[in-house]
């Protein structure tokens, strides 16, 4: 099929909903080495479509996306008119060890573009394991509630709270959830989500 032509169907289709949410996020959105149907955004979209069946949600979840990939990445995904976007970038940065301060601009910049156009911008927290050190995981961890602040946004404290350490919610690698974790997952979003929708 022509991508122009798909392009055009793709964004008429998203038309038909009267409220569309996009995960903007990295293979912990994407649901690494699980179905479509087990990932966070997945769940979140059945729980909410229980009582609202006009609403669309977007799984914009890429394995490997960092923060600095954000903001090329919300270009294309803004062609389907998201309402509210749920930014959940920035664990790959921290397991890199990558610079907070960069980290947080870039995160700071896709946060600034959505709220240009009026989307409603929900930022999800990240935290690093003890082994990439004290100084560096707290300067890391305080980005997300000062981004927060600044920017006037809500803020998912810790996006794999009650999931993050602990093996019965983890895939083997202890890093990304099975089913059971993105359950969880998908509740510690919905708390925050359904306040804004």
């Amino acid at each position: 099929m022509n991508p122009k032509l798909f392009l055009l169907l793709l964004v008429v289709s998203w038309s038909a909903y009267s409220q569309t949410v996009l995960f903007l996020g990295d293979s912990l959105t994407e649901g690494y080495q699980l179905s479509k149907e087990d990932s966070y955004p997945s769940i979140v979209e059945r729980e909410l479509k229980k009582n609202r069946k006009d609403i669309r949600v977007i799984n914009g979840g890429v394995s490997g996306a960092t923060s600095a990939s954000g903001l090329k990445r919300l270009d294309w995904y803004l062609k389907a008119k998201p309402d509210v976007m749920v930014l959940a970038l920035g664990a790959n940065d921290g397991l890199r060890g990558f610079n907070p301060t960069q980290t947080e601009k870039n995160l700071a910049g896709v946060i600034a573009k959505a709220q240009e156009r009026k989307i409603t911008v929900i930022l999800a927290g990240m935290k690093v394991p003890t082994n990439m050190g004290e100084p560096y995981r707290s300067e890391f961890e305080r980005i997300f509630p000062r981004l927060a602040k600044k920017y006037d946004v809500k803020l998912i404290p810790f996006l794999l709270e009650g999931v993050g350490g602990r093996p019965e919610y983890n895939l083997p690698d202890g890093i990304h959830p099975n089913r059971k974790g993105y359950e969880r997952i998908s509740q510690n979003v919905l708390k925050v989500l359904e306040r804004v929708l």
